[in-house]
C-alpha cells in the first residue's frame, strides 16, 4: 500500500505521543549529563551507555537506556531531528504501541549489530592479554606492552594507573621482589576491564536507520530535501545512506568514532519489520 499522500509532519504542540516523549526525554538525559559531567565530574554515560557485556560496568537495562543517551549537541539534534521528521508520521499510521516496540526493536539490533563488530575489533587486544596471563613472567610482560596497539592506549586518561604501575614494578624488579608478578598481574586485571569498559554505545542513530528505511518502503516516491535544497526520493535516500554506512564501516578509519554497523544493524531490522508486518497484514491497528 502506498503512503505517499498521508505524509503530514506537524507541529511539536501536534506530535503524537511517543515521538513527542521520545524527543523530550532525549533532551533531559543530554542536559542532565552534560550538567553531572561538569558540576559534579559524573557520567551518565557509565550507567546509561551500552556497555560490552563483559565489562564490569555493563548492566541489561543499557540495552534500552543507551538510544536515549548522546555524545555532543551535534550528534542528539541530527538524531531528534530525523525522529521528528519521520518518527511522528509512522506513529500516525502503526499507533503508538507498535511504534514504540518498532523503536526500541530497532535500537537492539543495532546493538547486537555493533557488539559484533566491537567482539572482533577487541579479540586481538583480549586474545594477546590472555596469553600473558597464562603465562606470565618479565619476558611476556615486556613484549606486550611493547605492542603497538597497547602504546596508544597508555595515556592518562585512559589507564591513568599506568604510570604509577611501571614505576612500583620496575622497583620491585630492581629488589628482585615476587611482589613484581602480583603487581604485574593485577596490571593486567585492571587493564583489561578499563580497555572492555572503554566501548560504550550511545545514541538514537540505530533506531532513526530503522525509522529511515520504515520510512523509504511506505513512502518510496516522497521527495525529502537532502540539506534542504536537494530533492531526492526516499526510496534513493535509503539506499545511499546505507551504502555509505557499508562503506565507512568496511573502511573503519582510525579517526572515525561513529558506529557505522550499529546504523545497518537499525535500517536491517527496520526493514526486516516492516516487511513481516506486511506479509502479517498488520501495517495498522
Amino acid at each position: 500500500m502506498n503512503y505517499d499522500n498521508q505524509y503530514r509532519p506537524s507541529g511539536f504542540g501536534f506530535l503524537p505521543v511517543v515521538t513527542k516523549n521520545i524527543l523530550i526525554i532525549n533532551v533531559i538525559l543530554f542536559i542532565a549529563t552534560e550538567l553531572l559531567k561538569y558540576s559534579k565530574g559524573i557520567d551518565l554515560n557509565d550507567y546509561l551507555g551500552l556497555h560490552y557485556y563483559s565489562a564490569t560496568n555493563f548492566k541489561p537495562h543499557q540495552f534500552v537506556t543507551y538510544i536515549f543517551m548522546h555524545g555532543s549537541f551535534q550528534h542528539i539534534l541530527f538524531n531528534m531531528f530525523g525522529v521528528y521528521i519521520f518518527g511522528q508520521v509512522l506513529e500516525q499510521i502503526w499507533g503508538p504501541k507498535r511504534y514504540l516496540i518498532f523503536y526500541l526493536v530497532t535500537g537492539f539490533g543495532a546493538a547486537i549489530a555493533q557488539y559484533i563488530v566491537i567482539s572482533y575489533s577487541i579479540a586481538p587486544v583480549i586474545e594477546s592479554i590472555q596469553a600473558v596471563q597464562d603465562n606470565l613472567n618479565a619476558g611476556t610482560l615486556e613484549a606486550l606492552l611493547n605492542k603497538a596497539e597497547f602504546q596508544n592506549t597508555f595515556s592518562f586518561n585512559f589507564f591513568p594507573t599506568y604510570s604509577d604501575f611501571v614505576q612500583k614494578y620496575n622497583a620491585a624488579i630492581l629488589e628482585k621482589s615476587p611482589r613484581a608478578m602480583a603487581l604485574a598481574s593485577q596490571f593486567l586485571i585492571d587493564y583489561k576491564q578499563q580497555y572492555l569498559n572503554s566501548h560504550v554505545i550511545i545514541g538514537a542513530s540505530g533506531s532513526l536507520f530503522g525509522l529511515l528505511g520504515a520510512f523509504g518502503m511506505l513512502f518510496p516516491n516522497r521527495y525529502l530535501y537532502l540539506y534542504f535544497f536537494f530533492p531526492v526520493k526516499a526510496k534513493w535516500l535509503v539506499t545511499a545512506y546505507g551504502a555509505i554506512e557499508l562503506f565507512s564501516g568496511i573502511q573503519n578509519s582510525p579517526e572515525d568514532n561513529v558506529a557505522h554497523f550499529a546504523h545497518l544493524g537499525g535500517l536491517f531490522v527496520g526493514i526486516i519489520m516492516v516487511l513481516l508486518w506486511r506479509r502479517n497484514r498488520q501495517e495498522f491497528y
